[in-house]
């Protein structure tokens, strides 16, 4: 389920909801019934844990055996 956050156009109140993508977005602040609004924006995608490798990630540098098997 994903994760939502609001903020406030009257207090400026940021709150995060747990809501089913076909839920109605909420309408009204919890604090003080002023009007929200849902924020948009971007995160990036980082894998962690044992199931992936430093090479699934881009780097600015190549590693020493990547350069000695570009130059074979």
């Amino acid at each position: 389920m994903p994760t939502y956050v609001y903020r406030c156009r009257g207090c400026r109140h940021e709150f995060e909801v747990k809501q089913r993508i076909t839920e109605e977005p909420l309408k009204s602040c919890p604090r003080c019934d002023a009007p929200v609004e849902r924020v948009i924006f971007g995160n990036g995608v980082i894998f962690k844990g044992d199931g992936y490798y430093t090479t699934d990630y881009l780097r600015s540098q190549k590693t020493e055996s990547a350069k000695e098997t570009a130059e074979k």
